[in-house]
């Protein structure tokens, strides 16, 4: 009974998760520079081809690539949709000015994870800002999860933040930054980006399942105790951490870099062999060492949103420790809610028969999709 009651479960989970995301969530990459004195910014916004693509279609001959003709000739298409989804108002001086953005230049960049538009534009906003405050509606109508990565230079210092559906504008006093608004602002983002990481989560559960059952010959048996279930999960928290810590730090200072095609298929690569571990436990001892041996993979994929921010200094600091925190919050809280659960069940032969197959199993056919899909893909660099 335990063996169709597993497959059935699997094949549920599978057509539930088979549509996740399977690729580096879209962001773009807004820059404005305000002036120390005048009333005119200057902006850049980098936004991906394939979302462009997308959202209004630059691919005319429907053969898979977008040609710099093709990108020329919707020029006007691009300025239009992209401006339009842009609201900028300076306040100063006790009054509040619109700043009407107008495209200066078209040009084409590499991102980590692959072509993006450039738009050059100006905006003059009648009165020097003390305040801007920023409206962000990109591409939120075809992709909810859009983020728009912000950063705002005057003088030489540079204030970062990240729009989304759920916080669509922000007011940056331009003249003295606030921090820990920035902090607070990638503590959310770390949040949100482990909570919608579905491939993040997917690993993590590989380590969660198998905490609360120890594998023998006759296969999972319940542990003995909360506390050596608590300690594995420890160990195994710890070690990921640690791990995506250090290439995280690596890759947003630009020490390390790898193409981000590599990056998601390392990390579909390691949900589908700790899916497999689970089906068929090799390492059982020392989880740990699997944890952290791939959180070194995983911390090059947390990389990819702050990679491209071009912060530094004081500015990358506060938004790399406050994303790291943020990240560390998501797990604990999807610890939080598995362990207890899977403790309580650990007992019961659904559990351990049942569940624990079919979970790994379901995992396995996920990830296997994400890696075949990953590989694939024309729109990773």
């Amino acid at each position: 009974m335990a063996g169709p009651m597993a497959l059935a479960l699997a094949l549920a989970l599978a057509f539930i998760a088979v549509g996740a995301e399977a690729h580096k969530q879209s962001d773009s990459y807004l820059t404005l520079t305000v002036p120390v004195e005048g009333t005119r910014l200057a902006g850049q916004w980098d936004i991906a081809l394939r979302d462009l693509d997308f959202a209004i279609g630059l691919d005319a001959n429907h053969d898979g690539s977008i040609t710099w003709g093709e990108l020329r000739r919707a020029e006007a298409r691009i300025a239009s949709y992209a401006l339009s989804r842009l609201t900028l108002e300076a306040i100063g001086r006790g009054d509040r000015n619109p700043c009407p953005a107008a495209l200066t230049e078209l040009l084409v960049d590499r991102h980590v994870d692959g072509q993006y538009a450039v738009l050059r534009f100006t905006a003059d906003c009648g009165l020097p800002p003390a305040e801007l405050k920023v409206r962000y509606g990109l591409l939120f109508d075809v992709d909810p999860t859009h983020h728009g990565l912000l950063a705002i230079i005057r003088g030489g210092r540079t204030e970062a933040s990240v729009l989304g559906a759920e916080s669509r504008s922000v007011t940056v006093n331009v003249s003295a930054p606030d921090r820990w608004q920035q902090f607070r602002t990638f503590l959310t983002e770390g949040i949100w980006h482990i909570l919608k990481g579905y491939d993040h989560i997917l690993f993590l559960l590989t380590l969660l399942f198998p905490a609360v059952v120890i594998y023998g010959g006759g296969g999972w048996e319940a542990r003995g105790s909360l506390r050596d279930s608590a300690l594995d999960v420890l160990k195994v928290v710890t070690a990921f951490t640690l791990a995506h810590s250090v290439t995280l730090s690596l890759a947003v200072l630009g020490l390390v870099h790898f193409p981000a095609r590599w990056v998601e298929c390392g990390i579909a690569l390691t949900v589908l062999l700790g899916a497999l571990n689970n089906l068929k436990p090799v390492i059982v001892q020392r989880r740990w060492a699997v944890a952290f041996a791939f959180g070194l993979v995983h911390g090059f994929g947390f990389a990819a949103i702050l990679a491209d921010l071009g912060l530094k200094g004081t500015n990358l600091a506060l938004s790399l420790v406050g994303f790291n925190a943020g990240v560390e919050i998501g797990q604990l809280a999807i610890v939080a809610c598995v362990l207890p659960v899977a403790f309580l069940l650990r007992h019961t032969t659904a559990y351990r028969r049942a569940f624990m197959p079919a979970g790994a199993l379901a995992i396995g056919v996920i990830a296997t999709y994400w890696l075949l899909a990953r590989l694939t893909s024309a729109d990773l660099g």
